[in-house]
């Protein structure tokens, strides 16, 4: 199986399509994972580049991950406007779409429900999946304070925070594999 990881930093940090591919293969599934990245770039970025254009179309991915820009998130129509192209690409293709979720920095967990707004709302509206992966951070920061999701910056994912959103993805495809 194959899947395509496209996003920024809240992705690539610390490896986490590997973490991601480790899970899989943990549990009997051979995955190959390749990711479209660049640092602090929403989705809008994405649809611009002719590169994401051809590994949707070319790629034989099974699944394809998509992440938005999250500090700041930005307009939504923005966001909206991007999902727009790229679900038009991916609609020609066999994969599965499924929205990254992410988390909101730390000290602004109220702005949390929009951001899960806001992908719920794009996962609605293409008939694709959605992993909570912010929803499960706050739930986890909650549950077990002693363990620090977050780098040092407070915004990107410490190797544990990456975990979880590895985990959390691996989790909401687990149906369809």
């Amino acid at each position: 199986m194959r899947t395509l990881f496209i996003g920024n930093s809240h992705t690539y940090f610390n490896d986490m399509p590997k973490m991601f591919k480790d899970i899989c293969k943990e549990n009997g599934i051979d995955m190959q994972v390749t990711m479209l990245t660049k640092g602090g770039m929403g989705l809008d970025y994405h649809a611009d580049n002719e590169q994401t254009r051809f590994n949707i179309l070319f790629g034989d991915y099974d699944f394809i991950i998509l992440q938005h820009v999250a500090h700041p998130m930005g307009e939504f129509s923005v966001m909206e406007d991007a999902a727009d192209r790229i679900m038009e690409w991916i609609r020609q293709t066999k994969a599965k779409a499924c929205f990254y979720m992410t988390w909101t920095e730390e000290g602004n967990e109220e702005f949390q429900s929009e951001m899960s707004a806001r992908y719920r709302k794009l996962a609605e509206k293409y008939g694709c999946l959605v992993a909570p992966v912010g929803e499960r951070w706050w739930e986890q920061i909650h549950a077990h304070p002693e363990t620090d999701l977050y780098f040092e910056d407070r915004r990107h994912a410490s190797p544990a925070g990456s975990m979880l959103a590895a985990r959390t993805i691996f989790e909401t495809l687990k149906e369809l594999y």
